[in-house]
């Protein structure tokens, strides 16, 4: 196994929900003492995602497979996590993340919405075989300015 594994579910890279995964893999390789984590912007993807055979896309399902760690983060569409992120996961097998811990990080407009949304990643992360932290990081999109001190808090926090 890898290590750390960032995914970023916005459908645009280099997005505040991204800058806030990244933060928190980075957080947490430093506290476990890890190598910097990899990151996967899945809207880099693009329609590669869709398509058999894109080297990308399986690049990202590789990476997935091999990490121990995977911190998942989208921000809130219509109440849940993006399609993208959801077509990417389907393309791992039943049971595909079994013996990998994630950590869910979603951002939203709202507290109540980011919760939601948090609690239907956690659902399929578990669906897939992970064993997700708890508590997973809902953020409310005002708080995104302040990414390196939630990050640092959170992972500082986190009960292994």
């Amino acid at each position: 196994m890898t290590g750390i594994v960032v995914v970023s579910g916005n459908p645009r890279a280099g997005s505040r929900t991204s800058a806030l995964a990244i933060a928190v893999g980075e957080a947490i390789a430093a506290r476990l003492g890890s190598p910097a984590p990899t990151v996967i912007e899945v809207g880099a993807l693009g329609a590669g995602l869709l398509t058999d055979g894109d080297a990308g896309t399986a690049a990202a399902v590789a990476a997935l497979a091999e990490a121990s760690l995977l911190v998942v983060a989208t921000p809130t569409y219509k109440g849940s996590y993006t399609g993208v992120l959801k077509v990417l996961l389907d393309r791992l097998p039943n049971q595909g993340l079994a013996g990998k811990q994630a950590v869910p990080v979603v951002t939203a407009g709202i507290a109540p919405q980011a919760a939601a949304a948090e609690a239907l990643l956690r659902q399929l992360l578990v669906e897939l075989g992970a064993a997700v932290v708890r508590p997973g990081l809902p953020v409310v999109e005002a708080d995104l300015p302040e990414t390196a001190e939630i990050a640092q808090k959170y992972a500082a926090a986190i009960d292994w």
